[in-house]
């Protein structure tokens, strides 16, 4: 049996769960998974950015 749309599971006339296809269930994984790095991406760029040349790492390092 195939399933074209999702099936709802009540109890008590309240939804409770919700049966769907796996590949359907995978891809809002997918697409949970990609929100959660957007948020990350963002938060991760309102942050400033504090870069160093390699040369003035190598130097830093040979210092040590």
């Amino acid at each position: 049996m195939k399933l074209l749309e999702p099936e709802i599971v009540t109890r008590k006339g309240q939804p409770v769960s919700v049966i769907l296809p796996i590949a359907d269930y995978q891809e809002l994984l997918e697409r949970a998974e990609d929100a959660v790095d957007m948020r990350w991406l963002a938060r991760a760029r309102q942050k400033p950015s504090q870069y160093r040349s390699l040369e003035a790492y190598l130097a830093e390092r040979k210092a040590k």
